[in-house]
Parts: structure tokens; C-alpha cells; sequence
């Protein structure tokens, strides 16, 4: 099963990184920078959710929790507290979530694009690349 991407939607320049489990190909997004229009950015950030990762977790949510990605963003975002490496893994209902083959630097205080164009209702969960207490606010 392939991670849920919108291939309809126009994209200024895709990346597509490719994972190989048990014999299937995977795909998952790779982040990119790009703009969105004021609208739909106040829209997307308007109903972002504040996260805290504490110390010693490499995952938010910890455990086997999920984010939701909804119709008010095409993409998951990402607004850390301080420079953090993240990447998005997804919930493709196998034993094993596929994530993205590299992290992102999602800069302070910012809005930080880690994966593009992911359809609504996309459940997934963010992987840092520190262990370190992370804090901050995601939009998907």
C-alpha cells in the first residue's frame, strides 16, 4: 500500500523517495518549501495544534498515537519551538509505518513544510531525529 499523496494536485517541483519493505514499494513525500496563498495559510495555521515531546521520545505523538491530517491543509507543517530534524512517518495499517527517508530542519519560531500535498484524513505522526524535549505547534 503506498502512502496516500495526492497526485492530482499541481506541485512546483516533487521529490518522491522510495523504500523497499518486504518486497513493496513505498512511497512518501519529500519535504519542500513552497507558498501557499494567504487564505489557505490562515486557514491551515488557524487551526493548528499545540504539541510536547518530552525528553527521551523520538516520536509525537509517543506510543502507538496518531495524528490526522484534515481538509483545512494540503500539507503537515510543522512550527517548532527551536531548530528541530523531523520527518513524517504514516499509518498505513501494516506492522510497519513507512517514514520519510530523511529528516527536515524545521527552523524556530516558523512554519516549516515536512510533507506536501497528503490527502485528507492521512494518519500519520512526526519522528525526530533528536531525543531532546521538543515543543511547538503542527497544522496538517
Amino acid at each position: 500500500m503506498g502512502v496516500p499523496v495526492k497526485a492530482h494536485k499541481r506541485v512546483t517541483t516533487t521529490f518522491l523517495s522510495v523504500a523497499l519493505c518486504s518486497g513493496t514499494v513505498l512511497l512518501a513525500p519529500v519535504a519542500q518549501a513552497h507558498e501557499q496563498s494567504p487564505t489557505a495559510a490562515t486557514s491551515c495555521y488557524g487551526s493548528a495544534h499545540s504539541y510536547f515531546k518530552p525528553d527521551g521520545d523520538e516520536t509525537y505523538p509517543a506510543g502507538s498515537g496518531l495524528l490526522t491530517t484534515t481538509s483545512n491543509c494540503s500539507d503537515i507543517n510543522l512550527k517548532p519551538n527551536t531548530d528541530r530534524y523531523v520527518a513524517v512517518c504514516w499509518d498505513t495499517g501494516g506492522p510497519v509505518a513507512p517514514c520519510q527517508d530523511h529528516y527536515t530542519l524545521a527552523y524556530a519560531g516558523q512554519w516549516n513544510v515536512i510533507a506536501t500535498d497528503v490527502y485528507d484524513g492521512t494518519r500519520f505522526f512526526f519522528t525526530f531525529r533528536s531525543t531532546a524535549q521538543s515543543s511547538g505547534s503542527w497544522a496538517g
